[in-house]
């Protein structure tokens, strides 16, 4: 066992303990595999100081110390019952009518200040009983705000320990997509590097994925299924892949996509020719448990000269339209509504009204954070904005549009003092945080929905060995009570 081990266990105060069956051989396969178990020896310390001494080693530690906080959090979290789990099977229920079509699930983008952003989306979700609601991270989201999929993993269900968050715990790769121009120059160099990040999403308990392969539709063509051919063949392609590399007694959740967000809005027409192409080169089953459209938003918001955000006309006829299909035609969940969380509250109901079986939600939890920092370090962040990301300021941008595109690039570069806030300012952004998510458990219909996810979910126990995180291994070394 790595002494940084029993460094980590006297930081949190030995709330907690770490044994290991010592094996007869002590070489290295017997090392790897032998059985390690932790015990929780004061909840309320572990709850208190210590995840939170955990979940800061895990993002901010040396290589080594990152790895073996990240090993302990996993570890608490399949003893607590705080488990990575897919969401196929309650979307797949819904697909049948077996589920009541009375709600949407939240799939939230947490960029900001993640540890405290996931406690206030835990902590609605605890006193709301809400069970179907998803953390997300899109794959561009992962460079800018410098969060890789084991650090996400262990960061949300650290916050699920702390605020007493128990049942299946849905993490979902968002958007894992083709650079067109990159796969343009060298589609195989573009495939692997999905791959990869397929690979490492599965590794760290992403069992829920979106693939989009969007990008790759070509309007020009002049039929249906040559427009879409591209999107359904790679999304065959890569949804084969994940099927591949699951764990055992995993069925990842994944999801397709037709229409890029902020094009031209989908039709059933479209949905058609994607899942027939679909169905007809996808190898492995199941195949998709929902399906992402088009219908009218774009990312963020447009926002206006003045910082405000325009109108949308979102189609909800057509959402409704393309969700029904998506269930009675192809046995999905429904289809699944981007860039909608700028919207005014009174229309999030009216996503459930239209059968939409997720929606994802980003820009505003963000903003929530940048109105409730404190005013020298949103100067500071807004100075390095105007410096560094001048790249993303279009002719004619005022400075509050390029503002308002641009305040995510900041999220990676000031992470750390994020994170170092005083508590003060953390509760008061938690705070607000926490008023919005409420009211979107709400409105999205999933307040009391913990018993019905917990009847379809199954969660696994996935047991992993530190050196599955890269603790280095010691061997021949006597390891029994490493907390006394």
């Amino acid at each position: 066992m790595s002494d940084v081990i029993r460094e980590l266990v006297a930081a949190v105060d030995h709330c907690i303990e770490v044994n290991v069956d010592k094996p007869q051989r002590m070489d290295e396969v017997a090392q790897r595999t032998k059985h390690y178990e932790i015990t929780i020896r004061d909840m309320a310390a572990l709850r208190g100081r210590g995840i939170d001494t955990l979940v800061h080693e895990a993002v901010f530690g040396s290589p080594e110390r990152q790895a073996a906080a990240r090993w302990l959090i996993w570890e608490l979290g399949q003893d607590l019952g705080i488990r990575p789990a897919s969401i196929h099977d309650l979307y797949i229920a819904r697909g049948r009518n077996a589920v009541p079509h009375t709600f949407t699930t939240p799939a939230m983008n947490i960029r900001m200040m993640a540890y405290d952003s996931a406690r206030a989306a835990l902590s609605a979700a605890v006193r709301h009983k809400v069970g179907a609601l998803i953390f997300e991270l899109a794959r561009s989201e992962m460079s800018y705000t410098n969060q890789r999929p084991g650090e996400y993993v262990a960061v949300v269900i650290a916050a699920a320990i702390k605020e007493g968050f128990r049942g299946p715990l849905f993490i979902q790769g968002d958007h894992f997509q083709i650079n067109a121009k990159k796969f343009k120059t060298n589609a195989d160099e573009e495939i692997e590097a999905l791959h990869k990040l397929i690979d490492e999403s599965l590794a760290a308990g992403y069992y829920n994925i979106d693939i989009d392969a969007s990008t790759l539709v070509d309007l020009s063509k002049s039929t249906l299924d040559e427009q879409q051919r591209l999107n359904y063949e790679y999304t065959a392609l890569f949804a084969d892949y994940v099927r591949s590399r699951q764990p055992a007694g995993i069925v990842v959740s994944l999801g397709g996509e037709i229409g890029e967000v902020g094009q031209k809005n989908s039709d059933i027409h479209e949905l058609r020719a994607f899942m027939t192409g679909f169905q007809k080169h996808a190898k492995h089953t199941p195949g998709l448990s929902k399906i992402s459209i088009q219908t009218g938003t774009s990312h963020g918001g447009v926002v206006l000269p003045d910082g405000s955000l325009a109108d949308v006309a979102i189609d909800f006829d057509c959402l409704r339209e393309l969700s029904t299909a998506a269930r009675e035609e192809f046995g999905m969940g429904g289809a699944v509504q981007h860039g909608a969380s700028t919207l005014p509250e009174e229309a999030f109901g009216k996503f459930v009204q239209a059968g939409a079986i997720e929606v994802h939600l980003a820009t505003a939890f963000q903003q929530i954070v940048y109105a409730n920092l404190p005013k020298d370090l949103n100067e500071e962040m807004t100075a390095w904005l105007f410096k560094n990301a001048a790249d993303e300021r279009k002719p004619g941008d005022t400075d509050e549009q390029f503002l308002h595109k641009s305040r995510k690039k900041a999220t990676g570069p000031f992470k750390k003092q994020l994170w170092s806030l005083p508590e003060s300012d953390r509760a008061r952004i938690r705070a607000a945080l926490e008023e919005r998510f409420a009211m979107l458990y709400d409105r999205l219909g999933v307040c009391n929905t913990q018993s019905m996810v917990e009847a379809f979910v199954s969660t696994h126990e996935i047991r992993k060995a530190p050196s599955d995180f890269g603790v280095r291994i010691a061997i021949a070394e006597d390891v029994r009570g490493l907390a006394d």
